[in-house]
């Protein structure tokens, strides 16, 4: 009996240990729940974030009251419903679900834990968007329990996710798509052609003339003015296509569906007809005009880098062309493309190799055959190309932006060597256009004639009408500035173009050149060849303007233009283009009883 009662005794204290032990640990975790559940509530109440709960039936539990607000009710009424039929709202009875509820059931039903799940929720007319994350919950006997999570409202970092958005793809002036996206659009058109065996087509748009309204007006102007050429642009689009603005005055446009060639070149045409019509913009009446570059792909390009390229290729063939126009994309243009960038890479190093020399062709008095100067001709000797005519070079020289180099070499070699010539005789040096847009060549000239010592009577700048015909006035101030230093000007190849009487009133020029192609027709008995030298020369005499024959080559055309009045005449008659050493023995020579050599 006594050991009885000692292991009575032993096993009752042993077992009110455990039970102090399990009523201990027990105060603690309902101290520690006591804890958390106070954080929580100052989690709900300050936090934008919020929590919710579901049973292992996906039904809301014990919902919290700033989830209950989120929804737009009342803790009761939300507690047991289904998470899914309550996040999906007036269209759960409709059954179209927004895809980010299907990826949140998909979650559901496969137990899976996630993380910055996103999903639009309309409980009223407004939507809203939000943002879910959760991890299943298991007992300790390892019995799935439901879902626990915490999601918040972003609606508006959404808003501003989807403005940064919008303005890394759309152009901030026109509201058109930018660069960016029209280039993702056009892979998403060649990855649909290539899939079904059709085609697509891509247009780039350069606006011809805008320049001069940016320019004259000021850019609040050309600003609007771009904007109503991006409303025109966006009436004509149909599903079908979509334009955007790349740059500048420049705009592009995407042709999902180009099986249709012929429609798709009609729509080129529609486009640069509605875009040359007259624009209002402040009171005034602008007039500009469009050239479109046109490539279909894959034919003419297998990656919307390559069909890009090949539209530009063929804007520039458009606009070579007169502008106004559009230009299919041919493979001869991108062979073309490759020969201008192996010359042009040749041209960059052409002075500094010394391939580049003048040659100075004879001006000669029509009535008494008296040297009066020389023309200075521009030569290139490519070891590489042969000899390189300049109508080839001079192009490319003006579009890489490297023709003020040039010219300002010959400037100062025909210059220096026009010093060494007797007095009276004349240099003429060509200008291209480009380079009058240059401020510094005005100081150019003024330089070459103090360091070369030639007054500056005895230069002669001999411009073309496309100087007149370009986008600014830069070049008429220039040539104004020019005329203030005492050089002469002469209009080369009057009449072969868009001839105006106003280049000759706004401009004082001291002679005009008549191109040799009149003179040869003329001396074929062409009737409409002899009225316009007829014409040039009355015009001429009334301003007191010398005129020049070119191309004169055989005795009788040089009766005929001195018979026609011409004052001065050079061809192959009187000495073709010399070097320099022949042109030295030539303008030494005694002239005073001479005809022309």
């Amino acid at each position: 009996m006594l050991a009885f009662t000692l292991l009575l005794m032993t096993a009752c204290l042993s077992r009110t240990r455990a039970l102090v032990t399990i009523h201990n640990a027990q105060a603690v975790l309902d101290e520690r729940d006591e804890t958390i559940s106070v954080l929580l509530l100052e989690f709900e109440e300050s936090a934008a974030e919020w929590l919710w709960e579901t049973d292992a039936t996906r039904r809301v539990i014990r919902p919290s009251a700033r989830f209950a607000r989120a929804c737009g009710r009342a803790p009761a009424d939300i507690d047991g419903m289904p998470i899914l039929q309550l996040l999906a709202g007036p269209s759960w009875d409709s059954g179209t679900f927004a895809a980010g509820l299907r990826a949140l059931a998909e979650k559901l039903r496969n137990r899976d834990s996630f993380v910055n799940l996103r999903l639009p929720i309309r409980f009223t007319e407004q939507e809203r968007w939000w943002q879910l994350a959760a991890a299943p919950r298991y007992d300790d006997r390892g019995i799935f329990c439901g879902f626990r999570g915490v999601g918040a409202d972003v609606t508006d970092q959404r808003a501003s996710a989807d403005k940064i958005n919008r303005m890394a793809r759309f152009d901030t002036l026109t509201g058109l798509p930018n660069r960016r996206l029209i280039t993702e659009t056009l892979s998403d058109a060649m990855i649909a052609a290539e899939a079904c065996g059709g085609r697509c087509a891509f247009m780039m748009l350069d606006l011809d003339r805008f320049k001069a309204v940016n320019d004259t007006l000021g850019h609040p102007v050309g600003d609007r003015l771009l904007c109503q050429v991006a409303e025109r642009l966006g009436h004509m689009m149909s599903a079908n296509e979509s334009c955007g603005r790349l740059g500048g005055d420049e705009f592009a446009l995407v042709v999902r569906d180009a099986s249709d060639t012929g429609a798709v070149e009609e729509l080129a045409g529609r486009i640069i007809t509605a875009l040359s019509r007259p624009y209002d913009v402040d009171h005034y009446t602008l007039h500009i005009g469009a050239s479109i570059g046109l490539a279909f792909g894959p034919r003419d390009g297998r990656t919307s880098e390559m069909l890009i390229r090949s539209a530009d290729l063929a804007l520039y063939r458009a606009k070579d062309a007169g502008r106004g126009v559009f230009r299919v994309y041919e493979p001869a243009l991108y062979v073309q493309a490759e020969e201008r960038r192996v010359l042009e890479i040749a041209l960059r190093g052409a002075l500094d190799r010394g391939e580049m020399s003048l040659a100075y062709q004879p001006i000669i008095d029509t009535q008494g055959g008296m040297l009066r100067g020389f023309e200075a001709l521009l030569r290139w000797e490519s070891p590489e190309f042969g000899t390189v005519p300049p109508s080839r070079f001079i192009p490319l020289a003006e579009d890489a932006r490297i023709i003020a180099q040039i010219g300002a070499w010959v400037l100062r070699t025909a210059c220096a060597e026009a010093a060494s010539w007797p007095e009276g005789l004349r240099i003429a040096v060509n200008v291209s256009p480009v380079q009058l847009q240059n401020d510094g060549f005005v100081t150019t000239v003024a330089t070459v004639l103090a360091d070369s010592g030639l007054s500056a009577d005895r230069l002669e700048l001999e411009v073309t009408e496309g100087v007149f015909l370009r986008e600014d006035r830069g070049a008429t101030t220039t040539l104004a500035r020019i005329l203030d230093l005492g050089v002469r000007l002469s209009l080369d190849d009057f009449g072969i173009g868009h001839s105006s009487l106003g280049y000759l009133s706004r401009t004082r020029f001291s002679s005009i050149k008549i191109d040799g192609s009149f003179v040869r027709a003329a001396a074929r008995g062409g009737r409409e060849a002899l009225a316009i030298i007829r014409a040039v020369v009355a015009l001429a005499q009334s301003l007191g303007i010398a005129t020049i024959a070119e191309g004169v080559e055989t005795q009788d055309e040089r009766q005929l233009v001195a018979a026609l009045g011409c004052t001065h005449a050079q061809g192959d008659l009187f000495g073709r283009a010399l070097p320099v050493t022949e042109t030295r023995t030539l303008a030494e020579r005694d002239w005073t009883d001479s005809a022309a050599a």
